[in-house]
């Protein structure tokens, strides 16, 4: 399905921090299964805490947010490590799209526009996402975007006492 012609994609910027907050407590409430943090810790953060993933900062690292009109209704983050060694590794961490959002190609919108801007990143080659098992949609999207399955954490998080596997995924830029 595609997204409604009222989205629009753009970098997260430290005026987005409140929404950012916002989004990212209800994602972590509602989904609590789908994220390595949990609600009860995270809803203690402040919106200033997630100052260093909106912005650049200059180490590659960026966030990009989905909004309908002017209401952040998704986000995801490439997140880059600055060693050298490892500099050509992005990676897609904290995908979340609002509940009443989901099923109408945001989370295609999204992770689209990030592998867009990653590509068009001479230094960046691949990248990397963790997924919890069983979450088949995430699965579907991530694979339909070229992503491929290279190994699996077992028990790699524990909710409410249940264990969850983390499936790890690659896509190759260049």
């Amino acid at each position: 399905m595609r997204p409604l012609p009222d989205l629009s994609v753009r970098e997260l910027q430290r005026s987005d921090l409140t929404a950012y907050k916002a989004l990212r407590d209800h994602a972590l409430a509602h989904h609590g299964d789908a994220f390595t943090s949990d609600a009860a810790t995270e809803s203690l953060r402040t919106a200033q805490s997630y100052a260093a993933r909106l912005g650049s900062d200059g180490d590659g690292s960026f966030t990009l947010g989905a909004f309908r009109g002017d209401h952040l209704v998704g986000a995801v983050t490439c997140d880059r490590d600055a060693r050298i060694k490892v500099l050509h590794i992005g990676h897609v961490t904290g995908m979340m799209v609002h509940g009443d959002e989901q099923g109408q190609g945001i989370g295609r919108a999204l992770i689209d526009a990030l592998i867009e801007r990653a590509a068009a990143d001479p230094e960046l080659h691949q990248l990397t996402l963790n997924v919890t098992a069983g979450n088949a949609v995430a699965e579907r999207l991530y694979e339909r975007s070229g992503f491929v399955r290279y190994g699996t954490l077992p028990r790699a998080i524990r909710v409410g006492g249940v264990f969850h596997d983390k499936h790890h995924m690659l896509l190759t830029l260049k």
